[in-house]
């Protein structure tokens, strides 16, 4: 069991969740401030996407992403900011009697630099890397392009900007993706990995596949894991009892209890009561800083 856990909120993601919740934030200002309420909960990593305010859906606006981390850098709370790189892999294709052309409305497929513009620019300690495509979301053509070349050159990127990657695993074979960037020299210690399961067509979130994922991990990683939906929370409990630091947040789950809306700093609330709870000590961002040599 790791007695020493980090929380990260992951407060809004880019799906379609603020159909079926109004407490997923939108605009920048909501969003930072979702941010520093995870924050002042026990959360030590904000995971922020950013949304159009116009019509909610996700974005890779540099503008959007400077104006969340502006706000929270000058807030009076601490935070690790964690920024995605996931946007810009996004293939819709035309249906199963004619894929090509993809589908203009949905698809948004952009190069290794285009996808780190905001980091480039903003400079956050830690970024994501989605580490392979899959077939992302139940039933429709759309999937999630991450392609072994475009992911050593988005890590090279990242390597030489001095930021961390959190290199986000969604099934059991790309593990290999993050041994073989480990391997070329593109990954600098400690590797951060995020588990994540649940998600439809990736790795399911029951314990003896958490428990497969996170033997195969390389030696020294630090990782930490969620799921989606109901089993976000009890995931809190099974990640930290395999090692592991944990993820809550309105990007994966809105709910607090069955028909209970939650807000982020709910969410953030009980999975420290669980923890402690469980002898655990929950860390901080300092702290944080220092296991996982982030460079600010």
């Amino acid at each position: 069991m790791n007695r020493e856990v980090f929380i990260t909120c992951a407060v809004t993601g880019a799906g379609a969740t603020t159909e079926r919740s109004d407490r997923v934030p939108v605009t920048p200002e909501q969003i930072a401030e979702a941010a520093i309420e995870a924050a002042q909960a026990g959360a030590a990593i904000a995971h922020i996407h950013v949304r159009d305010p116009e019509t909610g859906r996700g974005s890779r606006d540099v503008a959007l992403y400077r104006e969340v981390v502006e706000r929270v850098r000058t807030a009076p709370v601490d935070v690790v900011l964690n920024l995605t790189a996931g946007m810009g892999g996004d293939l819709v294709l035309g249906g199963p009697d004619a894929p090509l052309p993809p589908d203009a409305g949905g698809t948004d497929l952009a190069g290794a630099e285009e996808r780190l513009a905001h980091v480039a620019e903003l400079r956050p300690e830690i970024c994501t890397l989605d580490c392979g495509s899959m077939n992302f979301a139940a039933g429709g053509d759309y999937v999630m392009v991450n392609t072994p070349e475009m992911l050593r050159a988005m890590a090279r990127r990242v390597q030489a900007l001095g930021v961390r990657p959190e290199l986000e695993v969604f099934d059991t074979g790309q593990v290999r993706v993050v041994d073989e960037l480990i391997g070329e020299g593109l990954l600098d210690e400690p590797v951060l990995v995020q588990l994540c399961t649940g998600i439809p067509y990736g790795a399911p979130d029951d314990p003896a596949t958490l428990l497969a994922m996170a033997g195969r991990l390389p030696a020294g990683a630090v990782f930490s894991a969620f799921s989606i939906g109901r089993m976000q929370l009890p995931f809190v409990a099974l990640a930290a009892l395999l090692g592991g630091n944990v993820r809550v947040g309105l990007e994966d789950n809105l709910f607090l209890a069955k028909g209970v809306p939650a807000t982020n700093g709910q969410l953030v609330e009980r999975a420290v009561t669980i923890l402690e709870a469980m002898g655990a000590r929950v860390l901080g961002p300092d702290a944080v800083r220092d296991r996982l040599a982030l460079q600010g």
